[in-house]
């Protein structure tokens, strides 16, 4: 019965404890996020600048302006739920101080009754006549015993309502650095709204003095689109190409690692694997079903950066008509930074896309990760590759003042949002 017993105190202890650490989590959680999105806007602030100070086409400087507005308003969102979880903590903090505070009165009616009853009735002199009054021995030892016991209840009760006292002080410095927090989180917010403001406004100024250009700018996006096409249209064809090597690779060793009676039964099923699949080996389908489990924890592909292009269809900053599709996403990051793998693998191909971007495809089982936009590469196709192994550089476009990266994630041939394979920055 005892072992029951505790079974539901703990329970009730975790119920009731499980809430206040979900709290602390989703505080340190959204405080980190926020420390993440203060790095990322300083960032772009210094792209902007320098894009300012080489007088670079105005449509680079909106595109920046855009990115560092949209950066600002996740700040916002981020501070809003910040607030949300902080008022909830002083909710919280609030009952139980009124809780404390209940229990302490009644500690203190109850001890004020026994120190009042204690002096009425149980004298010294008083203690020693019930002690002679005894009828014998025994009766005297019990009585004895029995003003010990309510003494030592008395002195218990003392350090209880002690502690309750400390208890009772602790919560309200906990009330009163909550509330603190809370005042500057406002304070921090207005001011984030005033500079998010101010940023829309000179976003509009600037895209007010390109209007009259505005034939200019969107044959210059549309161009921009086509070359982008193009090189989207090369990699669909080296996957393809890739996928193919990697189906004759997989027969080849499934014809090896087969008896002469089963060579024929394996060589038909490869040749009825789609062409746009990678047919796995047995170790291949162990790594695909890693990489699959692995989903939203994978980490990023630069050590540090943000994401400027997200992945789908998205309209243009500038010409909202105009629809971008993107097959991955551009993350920008520092200048002179690294590209790293996601997850172990095998190095499919490097390809030069163009005298300046230069791409790395990585195999993990029929899943396929791509690095665009480096100017250096450090691995070569078949090469066996850990997580976080260095792919190369990623490269400094003059034009834009920007260092940026093209991430894509497939499974065979069908482009996935990396965002979901990625951990939660």
């Amino acid at each position: 019965m005892t072992k029951y017993w505790l079974f539901f105190v703990l329970t009730c202890i975790a119920c009731i404890s499980n809430p206040i650490i979900a709290q602390n989590s989703e505080q340190q959680r959204l405080e980190e996020q926020k420390q993440r999105l203060l790095a990322e806007i300083e960032q772009s602030k210094k792209i902007l600048s320098e894009i300012k100070n080489k007088e670079k086409s105005i449509v680079a400087v909106i595109m920046q302006q855009k990115q560092k507005i949209d950066l600002r308003e996740r700040l916002i969102q981020t501070n809003e739920r910040q607030a949300q979880v902080l008022a909830n903590e002083i909710k919280r903090n609030e009952k139980e101080i009124e809780s404390l505070n209940k229990e302490l009165e009644m500690l203190k009616g109850d001890y004020a009754r026994m120190i009042k009853k204690s002096y009425t009735s149980q004298s010294e002199q008083s203690k020693m006549m019930y002690l002679l009054s005894s009828e014998n021995l025994l009766q005297a030892y019990k009585r004895n015993e029995y003003m010990k016991q309510y003494a030592n209840h008395r002195k218990q009760q003392a350090e209880e309502i002690h502690e309750k006292n400390e208890s009772l002080k602790l919560e309200i410095e906990k009330l009163s650095r909550k509330k603190q927090q809370q005042e500057n989180l406002i304070a921090e917010q207005e001011k984030e709204k005033e500079v998010l403001e101010k940023e829309k406004k000179e976003q509009e100024a600037l895209a007010n003095k390109i209007k009259k250009d505005q034939k200019k700018v969107i044959a210059e996006i549309s161009k921009k689109q086509a070359e982008t096409k193009k090189i989207d249209q090369r990699i669909n064809q080296l996957i393809r190409q890739a996928i193919a090597e990697a189906n004759r690779k997989s027969a080849a060793a499934k014809k090896g690692n087969t008896s002469s009676g089963s060579s024929t039964k394996a060589e038909n099923n490869t040749s009825t694997t789609a062409p746009n699949k990678i047919d796995l080996t047995p170790e291949g389908q162990i790594v695909s079903n890693n990489f699959k489990a692995n989903k939203g924890k994978l980490p990023w592909p630069t050590e540090k950066g943000y994401i400027s292009m997200k992945f789908g269809n998205n309209p243009h900053p500038l010409e909202p008509s105009i629809i971008v599709n993107s097959n991955g996403i551009e993350i920008t990051t520092d200048n002179g930074s690294k590209a790293r793998a996601i997850f172990p693998g095998e190095v499919m191909m490097v390809q030069e896309l163009s005298p300046v971007n230069r791409a790395v495809f990585i195999q993990h089982g029929d899943f396929i990760t791509v690095y665009q936009n480096l100017t250096t590469v450090n691995v070569s196709k078949g090469q066996k590759i850990a997580v976080k192994d260095i792919i190369g550089s990623i490269r400094f476009n003059e034009s834009t003042q920007k260092t940026s990266m093209k991430f894509s994630v497939l499974q065979n041939d069908v482009y996935l949002n990396p965002i979901q394979w990625l951990m939660p920055r």
